[in-house]
């Protein structure tokens, strides 16, 4: 068993869940402790830039779960939970899981007792962020300041309360290009799953929230168009 390690304090902001593209249907177990929206700033370190990664969500039968992580250069520098259930075990084995992964600088961390699937959870979705973490350009010295722009930045907009539900995108930018655009919150109506791709690709193709409505999908539009110009907002 790893020693504990004093700890980061955490952020405790709304109680605004968090799902998955496909949303979970038990919302009551999940609380959401930080609102993510952070942008990577160059430090004064000269060169080495903070990136902030979500996690993906990772459905657990206690709820889902969602890490971000802060990227000093290629050092993990913090850990925040964005989803986990609302459980005495899971409050109680987070900071356990977050100190750990200081230490460890990797996914390799143990589960803690008497809250596995919640670290399992923690455990799959840090390590989908340390994978979607963009190569630091500080690694080699041949990097330019214009190769450092163009690295990948994954950002996630607000949560947006609909009439339908919560829409939430994370958007992903190569440089000032949108690269991708995906859900991680959307109503679960079928008129909003036939009218999300057509939104992303509207996206891709215009490069700005500056897209149509969806015939049928007025309301998860207005929606995602909001949460994706926050997004493009938090980059900057």
């Amino acid at each position: 068993m790893k020693r504990a390690i004093p700890v980061l304090v955490l952020t405790v902001a709304g109680l605004i869940p968090v799902w998955r593209y496909a949303p979970s249907t038990d919302t009551s177990s999940t609380t959401e402790v930080a609102e993510p929206a952070s942008t990577p700033s160059t430090s004064a370190s000269g060169g080495t830039s903070n990136q902030v990664v979500a996690g993906s969500t990772i459905k657990t039968e206690k709820g889902p779960v969602q890490v971000e992580v802060t990227f000093d250069g290629d050092k993990i520098s913090s850990v925040r939970m964005l989803q986990q259930p609302n459980h005495p075990q899971t409050k109680a084995a987070v900071p356990k899981l977050i100190a750990e992964t200081l230490t460890a600088q990797s996914a390799d961390v143990d589960a803690v007792s008497g809250a596995t699937i919640t670290s399992e959870g923690y455990v799959e979705s840090l390590q989908a962020a340390i994978d979607a973490k963009p190569a630091s350009s500080s690694s080699s010295s041949s990097s330019s300041p214009s190769a450092s722009a163009a690295a990948s930045q994954v950002v996630a907009g607000s949560a947006v309360g609909t009439e339908k539900g919560t829409v939430q995108v994370e958007v992903t930018f190569e440089g000032d290009k949108i690269d991708a655009v995906r859900m991680l919150q959307q109503p679960n109506h079928p008129q909003t799953k036939a009218a999300v791709p057509k939104l992303i690709a509207e996206t891709l193709e215009a490069q700005s929230s500056d897209i149509d409505a969806v015939s049928g999908a007025t309301i998860t539009s207005d929606g995602y168009v909001e949460s994706l110009q926050a997004a493009i907002d938090t980059k900057g």
